[in-house]
């Protein structure tokens, strides 16, 4: 360092990761904590391949600091923050963390959203974000423009309006919105709001409710098909990753006591919690339990435990004889499946790629890289160029499988594969739900007693 001095790894007197603690909210104390965990960072150095945060950090540390990360600039500190897009693979990989056990206890990921936070307070959002946060709204607004939302994302005069206004980079592959939800079809085939005894409630999702009910419907098929019962409900709000990117704990906060209201008789019955999408799962069982306050706390923390990615609890009946088989078509010999980031950081294996493997003949061809789309990071003009330089490990592994039908427990990577490798993935549970039908692949696959083969 230019002046010597040693900043030590240990914790500091102002570690928090707890927005209910004062502490938390404490700028100076925040300041001291980014000192040290970008002196620890340095230190390692092991995350150098994830996001553009580290790779900055490092650049400024060594050529402009001389080593002091005590004189990172403030400017430099907020680009490092802004270029996390929360994949939390560095604190996957990261052997210093609360999850290890180790005396250090750093979160690179929370650190940034506790400093994002802190400047939320401070610093109004940009319409952009606020407009992002909210995918509820969106799809709300989109149905009531009879189709038009459609039609004008396709458009490049209202790309680049929105460019301007909002700063949604005009080359971004935006999903199409649905003219119908998914609950309306769930109200109409008479799932929704039954607590006569379910085994499970599907938490389909924002997208899937506003941007691919199609995705619920081959979800329910399946667990259906596997003699799960499974129920929905009517009036579930984000999980609130969207609002928290920038900082926005309130309409997390606001978002998930709805949620919960709605979750606790299935709570209390015992039922498991089965989300589509990564985020949302871990968002549930691994964020609502720390960033929530008081009641809504301690319901959080009681839901917990039941949550589970659809996938991984379908996995979890393979040994149940109920457990269904009796695949009619085939994908082919080979599937790429991409494993998706917030998926590894629950730490519940690859039941997407295992349930696969189920059908006969299957071998899935794994691509663990992060696809760089992370929620609405990609969708920005200060995101879009980099999540495509993020991602391109991700799609190359994809193509070097050479396979025609990809796979992604994550919708919104398959949109991003779509746009920057040419092939749209599906959710495991939708090659599930063609494979159980005899004409869902042109594959057909052999049965019992049948002739015509």
């Amino acid at each position: 360092m230019s002046d010597g001095r040693k900043i030590s790894y240990q914790p500091t007197a102002g570690l928090s990761y707890d927005p209910i603690e004062t502490l938390y909210w404490d700028s100076e104390a925040l300041q001291g904590e980014v000192d040290r965990v970008f002196e620890v960072c340095s230190g390692c150095r092991m995350c150098f391949k994830y996001c553009d945060s580290f790779p900055l950090l490092f650049k400024e540390i060594d050529e402009a600091c001389d080593g002091d990360v005590s004189l990172v600039s403030p400017e430099v500190t907020e680009q490092v923050m802004d270029s996390c897009f929360q994949c939390k693979l560095c604190e996957v990989q990261c052997p210093y963390t609360p999850r290890d056990d180790h005396e250090f206890k750093l979160d690179f990921p929370r650190l940034v959203h506790r400093w994002k936070a802190q400047r939320a307070r401070t610093r109004k959002g940009s319409l952009g974000e606020r407009v992002l946060a909210n995918p509820d709204r969106l799809g709300a607004l989109a149905r009531a423009s009879g189709g038009m939302a459609n039609v004008l994302n396709r458009s490049r005069l209202h790309r680049l309006f929105m460019e301007k206004v909002l700063g949604v980079h005009r080359e971004k592959l935006l999903p199409d919105f649905a003219r119908s939800t998914f609950e309306k079809w769930a109200r109409r085939d008479g799932l929704c709001n039954n607590t006569d005894a379910p085994e499970a409630v599907l938490f389909q999702t924002c997208f899937v409710q506003h941007n691919s009910p199609e995705l619920g419907r081959d979800a329910i098929e399946v667990l259906q098909r596997n003699g799960v019962k499974v129920v929905c409900a009517e009036g579930f709000r984000c999980c609130g990753m969207p609002a928290w990117e920038s900082g926005d704990l309130d309409t997390l906060r606001a978002n998930a006591r709805v949620n919960l209201d709605l979750l606790d008789p299935f709570v209390e019955l015992g039922a498991r919690v089965l989300a589509i999408n990564p985020t949302c799962s871990m968002m549930m069982r691994r964020e609502w339990p720390e960033l929530l306050e008081g009641e809504d706390r301690e319901r959080a923390q009681r839901l917990a435990p039941l949550v589970a990615d659809v996938s991984e609890y379908l996995w979890s009946l393979r040994d149940e004889a109920r457990f269904n088989t009796d695949f009619r078509s085939s994908p082919g010999d080979k599937v790429a499946y991409h494993a998706p980031c917030h998926l590894r950081a629950q730490a519940v294996g690859f039941p997407g790629r295992d349930l696969l493997r189920g059908i006969p003949g299957v071998k899935p061809a794994m691509t663990m890289e992060c696809c760089g789309h992370d929620g609405t990071w990609s969708m920005t003009v200060s995101g879009f160029e980099a999540s495509a330089r993020v991602g391109k490990k991700a799609f190359d592994g994809m193509q070097s499988a050479d396979s025609e039908v990809w796979a992604t427990d994550c919708p919104l990577a398959a949109i991003q594969f779509e746009q920057h490798a040419g092939r749209r993935a599906m959710h495991p549970l939708t090659v599930l739900a063609r494979a159980y039908r005899q004409d869902g692949f042109e594959k057909r696959l052999r049965q019992p007693g049948d002739e015509s083969q």
